[in-house]
Order: structure tokens, then sequence, then C-alpha cells
């Protein structure tokens, strides 16, 4: 089975979103195989990443960094998405971390790494904006020597939620 793993940015400009999308399709969806795709279904480039892969026939693997997890979505269709996609999980791992912090986030992206083939990264190649974000992930996947597929549409900056 081959697992492919997600980081990414939660803002997406729209003007990205087609790209994104296809880029995101072409790597789950253009091998032969059956996939497991992890993700901790956060709003934006994980909710996607995690819908394109359940449409591919993948089974998903969902990392939950924290128990509060969930108090973290503001918006009612971003934690509805969140439920939806869960309810869909083969698998469902919950890190002990009892709040949304900045470490429990980077454990989430590192478990992710961990345990993934590839990791696909919606980055824009910016910096972190936090402890744990995107590019904190990245960098931790490359230093393992685990493949990096990146996809952004150069010349567009991310939404900064």
């Amino acid at each position: 089975m081959k697992r492919i793993g997600v980081t990414g940015h939660r803002g997406i400009p729209t003007e990205a979103y087609a790209h994104i999308r296809a880029g995101m399709h072409a790597v789950l969806c253009g091998h032969d195989g059956s996939t497991e795709a992890l993700s901790s279904l956060a709003a934006g480039a994980d909710q996607l990443f995690a819908d394109i892969a359940l449409a591919c026939g993948a089974e998903l693997t969902v990392v939950i960094p924290s128990g509060d997890y969930e108090d973290g979505f503001t918006a009612p269709d971003e934690l509805a998405r969140y439920q939806r996609l869960k309810s869909r999980a083969t698998r469902e791992i919950r890190l002990a971390f009892p709040y949304s912090t900045d470490e429990a986030y980077y454990a989430a992206g590192a478990y992710i790494a961990d345990n993934c083939d590839r990791l696909l990264a919606v980055w824009d190649g910016r910096p972190a904006r936090g402890y744990g974000g995107t590019a904190d992930i990245v960098h931790y996947a490359r230093d393992l020597g685990k493949p990096v597929t990146v996809i952004w549409r150069e010349g567009l900056e991310r939404h900064w939620l």
C-alpha cells in the first residue's frame, strides 16, 4: 500500500484552487495499487486532500493533534466538513495532547511525515507562521529523506488566517 501524507496552508487563494486540486488529483489518482492518505483534516489543503483521496478510492487515516481539536474550527462549514471526512476515515490516530498547541500541530505533522512514503505539500515556500506550520513539516520530511511534492501556483501569496 502506498502511503501519501499532506501538509498545507489553510488559506488557499481562489486563483490557485484549480491548480492545487489538479496537482493533488494527479498524485492521489495517478498510480496503480491501493493508497492510504494521511491528513489532520484542517481547513484548506488538508480537507481538499482528503476529499480527493476518498474520491480516488484511497483509505483515509486521520491524525488528530489534540483533545480539543474540533474547537479550533471557527467556521461552521469547516467543522461540518471535518466531521463528515472524519466519519469516512478507515483509521483514526489521536495524539495525547489535551490542547491544540503549536507542539501538538508539529507532532501531528511529524507523525504524518514519519508514516508516509511521500508527503504532498501545498506550500508557497515561505516560512511557517507558527511552530508546526507547513514549512516546518516540509523541512522535517526532507530531513528524513522523504520525497516531498510541492504544489503551489507561482506568483500567488497564501491567505493568512
